[in-house]
Formats: C-alpha cells, structure tokens, sequence
C-alpha cells in the first residue's frame, strides 16, 4: 500500500488546504503527525503533482533555497515567522533574558518596512501566552511601530488589558515625574512608563 493510499483509507485525514503557490491547483498540505508512525511530530507532507513538484523545485532555486524552505516562505513569508520566533523566546524567557529579546524586538521592528512590519505582526502567534507586562510591552512596541509608519494598530493589541497598576524604569521619585510627563504614549496608555522607544537604545 501507498503512503497516498495510506491517508486516504485513514478516518483521521484532515487535509488543510493553501492557495497561492502561483501554481494553477493549490497545494495538499496534511499534517501527518498524529496519523503515520515513526515520523517526527509536527511533520508536514507536501502532496503535489510532478508539474507541482518541479515548479516549487525550479521556484526554490531561483529563490537559492531548498524545497522544505520555499514552501514554508510562502506559507508562513519571513517577518511573521521571526516575530513568532521571538515571542516563542520571549515566552519560555528569564527576567534578565527577556531584556535581551526585546531588544531584538526592537531592532527587527525598526529595520522593518512597512509592508514586512505588516506580515510580522499582523496576527499574534499561536500558542504563545506572555506575562501581562511582557504582553503589554510588546503591544506598546507594536504599536509604536505602526505610528511611526502611519500604519493601523494590530488588531490583537486591543485584546490585551491595559496593566492595573504603573511599572517604572525607575524607583527613583524625581525620574519617575520625568517619566510620567516623557513616556511614549503607546506606553503610557498601557501603564508603562519608560525614557526609551523605538529607535532608541536603553
């Protein structure tokens, strides 16, 4: 028996289909994990055509990638997947790790242009859950991200609660007044109040 008789003689099948390949049938993208054994979890298998299979293979080099590569690039494009990356980081993060990764928040959202901050942050990540500090901060980066770009907030920022109570960079009471008056105002609506924003290095 084939691998392809295989899943469709297997109840569990549960195609998901993508369009856009540029090809002129979409692409069966089945999630095999749950259905084939002695596979390594959260594999993805490709069914494709031959005319399929060599168009992806011919896009693949012109692009200087492998096949798995490409795909996944039109799938999930670059900016998205490295936002997620991140927060994947930020989510399993120690206090003090945690400042490095938004760092690199910062600088992937500064160095972005407006159409690749748009397929970052566009939609949360799946399955990543933030502190509600950590959850606002992001939020308020994106957001001021999005201002300077004089682009619309993401949507997912309205779903996340502002903090109850003020978080300063400071304990100190003279910088607190400073930082109450100078706060960016992403920040500010969120409770947060830092001297420091996008393009600026703490």
């Amino acid at each position: 028996m084939t691998l392809q008789d295989r899943n469709r003689n297997n109840a569990t099948y549960d195609p998901i289909r993508f369009i856009g390949f540029d090809v002129e049938r979409c692409i069966d993208i089945v999630n095999t994990s749950c259905t084939l054994k002695n596979m390594k979890p959260h594999q993805l298998q490709l069914r494709v055509s031959i005319e399929e299979k060599r168009f992806i293979a011919r896009a693949a080099k012109r692009a200087g990638l492998g096949m798995s590569a490409w795909v996944l690039q039109c799938i999930m494009p670059k900016p998205q997947r490295v936002f997620a990356e991140l927060m994947g980081q930020l989510q399993r993060a120690d206090k003090i790790s945690a400042r490095y990764i938004l760092a690199s928040l910062h600088d992937f959202l500064v160095r972005s242009s407006p159409g690749e901050l748009r397929l970052a942050i566009e939609t949360w990540p799946e399955g990543i859950e933030l502190s509600p500090y950590l959850h606002n901060y992001v939020a308020a980066m994106a957001e001021t991200a999005c201002v300077n770009h004089a682009m619309p907030n993401p949507l997912w920022g309205m779903e996340v609660p502002r903090l109850e109570d003020p978080v300063f960079a400071s304990e100190l009471q003279s910088i607190r007044l400073h930082l109450l008056l100078n706060a960016p105002l992403a920040f500010r609506r969120r409770n947060i109040f830092i001297d420091a924003t996008l393009g600026d290095r703490v």
